[in-house]
């Protein structure tokens, strides 16, 4: 062999050396080691010099991730050892039941044990390593035999195509969950959308649908993770004696583990866990359906076995279902506050997301169409944490033959006035303004809300009563109510009404943030209203602002500068504030402080995960308060980012690019820092 081919082979071994790191690093320890310009410099200059010399290419070159020609189908292949199924557990009960079965199996009183592992919601996934090498990705299937879907698996970054380090079995069978994270799926689903091409249920259905493509240059493009929870066939060498010390090793031969895996001394252990990862759950970058709990003890696992389908040592503790089936009984459409027209669908109850959902949203005459939904179909709802229960998919097959479509209505099903969509939005509205009722109601209620005037006392139910009495008609309305029409109120009595009317008084001393957000302007919300206030220092100078000065303020866009601008234009609105200051309503006007002056003026920050001390729109005003961008995505331009539990690709995107990463406590200290009382 010649010396420069020599040379041209250790070039090409440490390149393949220095971008397996990278990988390791980026995708397993979330924590990348360089840029991806510098990245994407070396995977080039290794894929220039394998196009020259193609005979150099190995079937574990990082190169190879990139897909390969299709093809015309899976071939099925046996698993030596079968991939069998877990039995379930739906409460506290059934856990301390499978715990009392373990210890009747084994004759012992002492308390065992048990690894705890979040249950990805993916697909289950068979990788064979043999000599450190990937040789073989298959699917579960039927747990005796799946599809070999090797040219498929190897386009994912998570999925080692060599092992890290040494020490690993001759033949090593790894198990795992490849699944979607959720800000993947999103953008996915964003770009169907656009495309005009399949939209996916839910990230577990776009994460199977990929895998399964007969063209892994398609699966390649997906945003798919693997996350290893076990081995099977082991042949050549040992494994440690505890699941979790064989999940470590995994980790360092180049495996992604779940970072929220972790040990319990007992069964009530595992059940706090479970309650923990639940409380976690919405806040997390992937979906969960419930915890795996496993004997951690290997030598406890064999003497314990197996049933027909499902091993003695392992269960799943299933979260309440976040989709179930159900009919769509009906469809009505209510209005709003800014007269958007929303079609809602009247559901057969069913119990989904630990509570029992009556209504779902259906959104707006595109969705409609897009879902193909009628009245009478079988359809599947999602509800995860307090998101609005969704209809996202028709079961087709069973349509009923008297099923009916949904006819949008041309008028307002409250007052009458035409309905009209906008060019560019999906959303239709009612034209009748604060003279439809349903709107005034909305209004009012906003007004009302904790984050506007806060009145105490007054509650979405007690609005509908006094707008149906006719005892108010506007927010002015408020401010001359009568306690004895009030205390005469079904459900109210004289220590409640005055309670109500004292709210209302207390209501009158307000700020001009929360009196801007009160207007319910179209598009200006809590962060919005606090920067208008902070900018222009006075509501006279905001309504006397036209379109371009009003775009020269931070978060001010031109579609927000027009609905403020025409707000105030509007004679209506104008009378409304006069009789509010009328009324007693007043604020104090601030002192305009430029945007230079403030102390994060010219940084940007993003704001991830989930915080327990306030919400993320908090957060954001917050920022922008002190006068900071508030991103969306991170970058190089990013300052901060800010990060709660289940911080996901933004955290992972901050770490690779060097952006300096706080957590809530730090947080809330930068805030009191400048004066901010939180």
């Amino acid at each position: 062999m010649s010396n420069s081919l020599t040379e041209l082979q250790q070039k090409i071994s440490a390149l393949r050396d220095e971008l397996d790191q990278h990988n390791y690093a980026y995708y397993v320890l979330d924590d990348p080691k360089v840029p991806d310009a510098e990245y994407d410099r070396l995977f080039q200059e290794l894929k220039a010099i394998e196009a020259d010399h193609p005979e150099l290419i190995t079937p574990d070159s990082p190169t190879q991730r990139v897909g390969a020609i299709p093809l015309s189908a899976f071939e099925t292949v046996q698993h030596q050892v079968p991939m069998l199924s877990l039995d379930n557990a739906f409460s506290d009960e059934d856990l301390r039941d499978f715990d009392k079965r373990v210890k009747d199996r084994l004759k012992s009183n002492v308390d065992i044990e048990y690894a705890c592992e979040p249950k990805l919601d993916g697909l289950a996934i068979s990788l064979i390593y043999r000599n450190g090498v990937l040789e073989r990705g298959a699917t579960r299937g039927d747990g005796q035999n799946g599809e070999d879907i090797t040219q498929n698996v190897r386009t994912i970054g998570t999925v080692p195509l060599k092992l890290r380090g040494n020490g690993y079995p001759e033949v090593l069978e790894v198990r795992g969950e490849i699944y979607m994270p959720k800000d993947g799926f999103e953008k996915l689903n964003q770009q169907a959308r656009l495309d005009g091409s399949k939209v996916f249920v839910n990230p577990r259905n776009a994460a199977a649908g990929s895998l399964r493509m007969l063209d892994s240059r398609i699966t390649a493009k997906r945003p798919l993770e693997l996350c290893a929870y076990s081995v099977g066939l082991v042949e050549g060498g040992d494994m440690a004696t505890t699941h979790t010390e064989v999940l470590q090793q995994l980790n360092g031969w180049g495996f992604k583990i779940n970072k929220h895996m972790a040990t319990a001394k007992s069964i009530e252990e595992c059940l706090s866990y479970h309650q923990k990862l639940g409380e976690l759950r919405d806040g997390l970058a992937y979906d969960i359906d419930g915890i795996v709990f496993k004997v951690n003890d290997l030598e406890l696992q064999r003497e314990l076995g197996f049933v027909s389908r499902a091993p003695r040592w392992a269960i799943a503790y299933k979260f309440p279902a976040q989709e179930q089936v159900t009919k769509l009984v009906d469809v009505e459409f209510q209005v709003g506050r800014t007269g958007a027209v929303t079609p809602v669908a009247r559901l057969e109850p069913v119990f989904v997301g630990g509570v029992t959902v009556s209504n779902a949203t259906l959104h707006n005459r595109d969705e409609i169409e897009r879902l193909g939904v009628r009245v009478g179909d079988s359809v599947v709802i999602r509800r995860a944490g307090d998101v609005i229960p969704q209809v996202v998919s028709v079961v087709l097959e069973r349509r009923p033959e008297d099923a009916r479509e949904i006819v949008f209505p041309d008028d307002c099903p409250v007052c009458g006035s035409p309905v009209e969509t906008v060019a560019g939005e999906a959303v239709a509205r009612c034209t009748g303004g604060l003279t439809c009722q349903a709107q005034r109601k909305e209004a009012i209620k906003h007004y009302a809300s904790r984050k506007a005037m806060d009145i105490e006392g007054l509650g979405d139910k007690l609005v509908e009563q006094l707008v149906d009495e006719q005892l108010i008609d506007s927010v002015v309305d408020l401010y001359s109510l009568d306690l004895e029409a009030v205390s005469n109120l079904e459900r109210m009595g004289q220590k409640s009404a005055q309670n109500l009317l004292d709210g209302i008084e207390n209501s009158k001393q307000t700020t001009l943030p929360r009196f801007i957000y009160a207007l319910g302007i179209r598009e200006v919300g809590e962060a919005t209203a606090r920067t208008l206030a902070q900018s222009l220092g006075s509501l006279e100078a905001i309504a006397a602002a036209d379109t371009e000065q009003l775009q020269t303020i931070n978060d001010v866009g031109p579609v927000v500068a027009h609905f403020i601008h025409e707000w105030f234009c509007r004679a209506e609105h104008q009378q409304l504030v006069e009789a509010l200051k009328e009324a007693g309503v007043s604020w104090e006007n601030l002192a305009v402080k430029e945007v230079a002056e403030l102390p994060l003026a010219g940084q940007t920050y993003v704001v991830t995960g989930t915080l327990e001390r306030f919400s993320r729109d908090e957060a954001k005003a917050f920022l922008q308060e002190l006068g900071a961008k508030v991103a969306g995505s991170v970058s190089k331009k990013t300052q901060c980012v800010v990060t709660g539990p289940g911080a996901g690709s933004k955290l992972t995107k901050a770490q690779e690019l060097g952006v300096e990463v706080i957590d809530e406590q730090a947080f809330v200290d930068l805030l009191r820092g400048f004066g901010i009382n939180v």
